[in-house]
């Protein structure tokens, strides 16, 4: 099977810090090869996954995070570079609707947006022309097939078990309202509970949201540590007590409650998006909705066995999961549809190839 895997352009494959998606990117490309597909990979140029890549890009626009022009550059050249594939699996926003006037190729795109929120009528149109892979039951839309559910996976090795005796608490994620920051500090305040806020923050709004609500809520117990490097962050969720992630939105997933699974972590969440689906409540971790409850049950994550967040995470969340779900899935596609790449002009100038480098072995 040769198999094409379109990254999105805001950051590098994998990426250096923050960076949910391209992190799953990096575990499926190499997985893919590990089980003996050829791979490539089309990403910008500083990316360094070691298998086959292809770029538009040289460099990775998180400046321009969200820009369609900027997408629909670097998903032109993906098309054009994604020739003799058997199959095409889409992780940009525009491409499967690019990929929709291609009448035979085989593409298949995850949904890294809720399918029932704002992004409904790009999925709605997508439905029965591109199969779509939901990364939990709870992104789903009634009138929007997909072709499977399959959650993330990491590669366990990275996230060897902590003893959670940091004396902390730790949120974890992006400098955003609707990741629930300001919940978790007052939470922390009220139980007098020592808080590590860790969290990205490049954009103009991420930085003003946090000069302005963020900011005055520090001090005393609660802390800001910046955005951690990618051993920063194993080390926070090591050492941790619990993560705190009070989102106030439907996420389709949420990777950093599986990387604190994986840590031996319990997760205390709103019960909202993918969190019922990830923690178990009582056994993991806790779902609570409001703040009274976050306050109970941080007051409580003592009462909870981190033997049993990591064997959840093995159980339910592994790479090699993730991976055997989507060579699965591709294989049935395929024997519905036989691939078919359409002839299509070559670019005018060649796109750069990246060689494999490295070895693979252990992947």
């Amino acid at each position: 099977m040769r198999i094409a895997i379109i990254a999105p352009p805001w950051l590098p494959v994998p990426p250096p810090a923050y960076g949910g998606v391209e992190a799953v990117i990096d575990r499926l490309a190499r997985g893919f090869h590990a089980a003996g597909p050829d791979v490539l990979l089309c990403t910008t140029g500083d990316s360094t996954c070691p298998v086959p890549r292809r770029w538009t890009l040289p460099q990775a626009v998180s400046e321009r995070m969200g820009r369609t022009l900027e997408e629909l550059r670097h998903v032109i050249g993906a098309y054009d570079a994604v020739q003799g594939c058997e199959i095409v699996h889409d992780h940009t926003l525009v491409g499967p609707m690019y990929a929709r006037a291609m009448p035979g190729l085989p593409v298949v795109t995850t949904a890294h947006f809720p399918i029932a929120g704002e992004h409904h009528v790009l999925y709605r149109a997508l439905a029965g022309r591109v199969p779509i892979i939901a990364l939990s039951r709870g992104q789903l839309a009634p009138d929007v097939p997909v072709a499977a559910v399959i959650p993330h996976g990491l590669d366990l090795a990275d996230f060897p078990v902590g003893a959670g005796d940091g004396g902390y608490l730790l949120f974890l994620g992006r400098m955003d309202p609707d990741k629930g920051v300001e919940a978790a500090i007052r939470a922390a305040r009220r139980v007098g509970a020592r808080l590590l806020v860790a969290a990205k923050m490049r954009m103009p709004w991420e930085r003003a949201y946090y000069r302005e609500r963020v900011r005055p809520l520090l001090g005393g117990t609660i802390e800001y540590v910046g955005e951690p490097t990618a051993g920063e962050r194993l080390t926070l969720l090591q050492g941790a007590a619990a993560l705190v992630f009070p989102i106030r939105w439907a996420e389709p997933f949420g990777l950093v409650m599986v990387e604190a699974l994986a840590c031996g972590t319990p997760v205390v969440a709103t019960s909202l998006g993918a969190a019922p689906e990830i923690v178990e409540d009582g056994l993991t971790g806790f779902l609570v909705d409001g703040e009274d409850a976050l306050d109970r049950a941080l007051e409580r994550v003592d009462e909870l066995d981190r033997r049993a967040c990591r064997h959840a995470a093995e159980w339910r969340f592994s790479a090699e999961r993730m991976v055997a779900a989507h060579l699965a899935l591709f294989e049935r596609l395929l024997a519905r549809q036989p691939a078919r790449i359409p002839v299509r002009p070559r670019p005018r100038r060649p796109l750069p190839v990246e060689p494999v480098v490295g070895s693979h072995a252990g992947v």
